[in-house]
């Protein structure tokens, strides 16, 4: 229902913090780290809102990529809102995203109450399902070599750009590397080779 609160940050707790809006709400907002957030000071601040039988909660999150992981947290089976804000607490989300990634289901465990089995529940849950938060935060997950030509670099650019995970992306680079083409071409080449 909500996407993002503007207004003054009134208070700062432990578990949650206080904004109120310009009209005079406050609105309680549970975070995985309030002291990233200022008191008196106007903020944004991007929310997501839980409902359940017996309640209604907002939680709050600095920007949009950690809400982005907080929503994706929560499709694993055996996390909640609270264990998904202790995960996002520990501010390491391209660890978390690079651990997904490579099967590293022990560097999940030292996230409190992740255990050994919720941890290998959050590499099979969400595999392949960070690559866009990676890209769009700018984290290097699996870094695609770079190249000189041109043209292939703009091809590998368009498939990323595609949805194409930086893994694909980097195993076209090693095929299309000894032929020379127009940026389309390798991007035709690129697509017959990933639809076989």
């Amino acid at each position: 229902m909500y996407e993002y609160i503007n207004g003054l940050i009134t208070n700062i707790y432990p578990a949650y913090l206080v904004i109120a809006d310009r009209s005079g709400v406050g609105y309680k907002l549970f975070v995985a780290n309030p002291y990233r957030f200022e008191q008196n000071v106007e903020s944004h601040v991007y929310v997501e809102q839980i409902v359940r039988e017996n309640e209604m909660t907002l939680y709050g999150f600095i920007d949009e990529n950690e809400k982005y992981l907080f929503n994706k947290l929560l499709n694993v089976s055996g996390i909640g809102p609270k264990s998904a804000l202790a995960i996002l607490a520990s501010d390491d989300a391209a660890g978390l995203v690079t651990a997904v990634a490579n099967d590293d289901a022990s560097y999940l465990t030292q996230f409190p109450g992740v255990g050994k089995k919720t941890a290998q529940q959050i590499v099979l849950d969400l595999k392949g399902k960070l690559d866009d938060l990676a890209l769009s935060a700018g984290m290097t997950v699996e870094t695609v070599p770079t190249t000189d030509n041109q043209s292939l670099a703009d091809a590998l650019a368009a498939l990323e750009s595609l949805g194409y995970t930086a893994k694909d992306v980097a195993k076209l680079q090693t095929v299309l590397a000894n032929q020379k083409d127009t940026t389309d071409g390798y991007i035709r080449s690129a697509l017959k080779f990933l639809v076989k």
